[in-house]
């Protein structure tokens, strides 16, 4: 509390204007706007300013106006510290500015297109003379809000995500955010829209896109995003993805089947291109206990669960969804390409009367690579990926394959090693192994990774139970030079060295 005959200090207003008809200023806004003794503003060198466009009519002549000039508008400058050093010189001096008016005692007004602390110049005098002075931020309608209204379609419902990002932001980065989401919005396009197609195009977005410039302010333009010329594309414009809740998919003469991996667990395995792919499809096809893990994308979308054992027949159904116009993704655990989906569709797909069906492998972190992770790195040197389940292959030709890898000294990643009523394959194995390998070498047991049962043990070959061995279960068999050592807080980690001894 002040006393009197002392100096007290002015107030502090972020004030967001919208974007750009005046109409949508609202109430609190207006009143900030009067109660201020300083109106200050941000502009480009040439001095014009579309936040004081916005609110000129409720400028005062009394009001002292302080016009906050940007000294540069493209990225290249002389200055020692660069672009990013130019402009925190130019904040600095222009907090100091109104600083001098707020210890003055007079209130200050810093007007924001849209919103103050979305994409706005006044969030650096915010982040400069907030923790000094009484602030209040009025919220303002983003230009994200008022891009949905002009076009008059939902932006995101339900379980949606919705995404902003910059369309400065690389291409790759673009296309990988553009293809994991819901719904989004791009801002700043202009120069970077050329950019930004392309990212929505490899993202597979493209047709969904939709383009608004200057929304609520004069030489408003809507449209679809593929069909605007890149030399016609202001700054004051976004790209918006819209809801796909109700979206009529487009008619298609042919679709095509993307066999995605969905990595060893759940959602947080998942690539952003795997993701990408999987809301992109209007059919998901796989295993039951695959299709269960992959989270609800969009509604709309049918799911085709089947049997683990149809691998042909479920490579077919997909393949023939997509001879009508669906896009499908086959759905498979871990890495498409290791034991998995991958090698049916693609050998199904080879026949004639599907040679018109393109058909996509995107990767997948495989169980393997997972439980390496979960255990060290005990496949830092030259390793061995073998299945030992016999249903597709006689143990004979299991059990050569693992004697010419330890022969060779590879550490060994054993898929589909058993289950609590098949343990044979493990003894057997483990057996095999003993003549070749020392009882004391490592071996990873690790069971559900990534998953709510997650377990990773390391023993010993000598050790190594089957009876504990099930379905859900991958074995890391170590090489001559693997090491096993336990750490202070009681957990072993394992490791192969990179390099191997000279004979």
């Amino acid at each position: 509390m002040s006393t009197p005959g002392t100096p007290t200090t002015g107030k502090l207003y972020g004030v967001g204007l919208g974007p750009g008809d005046p109409e949508l200023l609202t109430l609190a806004a207006v009143k900030a706007i009067a109660a201020a003794d300083v109106i200050a503003y941000h502009s480009a060198r040439h001095g014009r300013s579309i936040a004081r466009s916005i609110a000129a009519e409720h400028i005062r002549a009394d009001h002292i106006e302080e016009r906050l000039m940007y000294p540069l508008t493209v990225e290249t400058t002389d200055h020692p510290g660069g672009y990013r050093g130019a402009l925190d010189d130019f904040y600095e001096q222009a907090a100091a500015r109104l600083a001098a008016h707020l210890d003055a005692g007079r209130t200050v007004a810093v007007l924001a297109e849209g919103d103050p602390l979305f994409y706005g110049s006044y969030q650096h005098m915010h982040k400069r003379l907030a923790d000094r002075y009484d602030t209040t931020v009025i919220p303002g309608v983003t230009s994200v809000s008022a891009a949905a209204a002009r076009l008059g379609e939902p932006l995101c419902e339900a379980e949606e995500v919705l995404t902003i990002v910059p369309g400065t932001l690389p291409e790759d980065e673009l296309t990988a955010r553009l293809a994991g989401t819901d719904s989004a919005v791009v801002m700043k396009l202009g120069r970077t829209f050329p950019t930004v197609r392309r990212a929505l195009e490899r993202a597979g977005r493209l047709e969904d896109a939709r383009y608004v410039e200057r929304a609520f302010m004069a030489g408003e333009r809507t449209g679809t995003l593929a069909d605007v010329d890149p030399e016609t594309v202001p700054y004051f414009s976004v790209a918006v993805l819209p809801s796909r809740i109700d979206q009529a998919p487009p008619a298609r003469e042919r679709g095509e089947v993307v066999v995605v991996g969905t990595g060893p667990a759940g959602a947080p395995w998942l690539t952003p291109e795997s993701r990408g792919a999987l809301v992109n499809a209007d059919d998901l096809v796989g295993y039951t206990t695959y299709l269960d893990r992959v989270p609800v994308l969009r509604p709309g979308q049918r799911r085709h669960g089947s049997d683990n054992k149809v691998e042909s027949e479920r490579a077919e159904f997909a393949l023939d969804l997509a001879r009508r116009g669906h896009r499908v993704a086959v759905v498979s655990g871990g890495d498409p390409g290791v034991f998995a989906m991958a090698t049916a569709v693609l050998e199904v797909a080879s026949e004639e009367r599907y040679a018109d069906v393109p058909v996509r492998v995107l990767p997948g972190v495989t169980a393997a690579n997972a439980a390496a992770a979960a255990a060290g790195a005990p496949l830092g040197h030259d390793y061995a990926t073998i299945s030992l389940s016999d249903r597709l292959k006689p143990w004979e030709v299991i059990a050569a394959r693992l004697r010419a890898a330890a022969e060779a000294d590879l550490v060994l990643a054993l898929y589909n090693p058993g289950s609590k009523s098949r343990t044979h394959q493990v003894a057997a194995a483990r057996e095999l192994l003993l003549e070749l390998r020392s009882p004391e070498t490592p071996v990873v047991v690790a069971r559900d990774v990534g998953g709510p049962e997650q377990s990773v043990r390391v023993v010993t070959l000598k050790t190594l139970e089957p009876s504990e061995v099930d379905m859900r279960t991958l074995l890391l068999i170590g090489s001559s030079q693997t090491r096993a050592v336990e750490r202070a807080d009681g957990r072993t980690i394992t490791w192969t060295p990179r390099r191997y001894p000279e004979a």
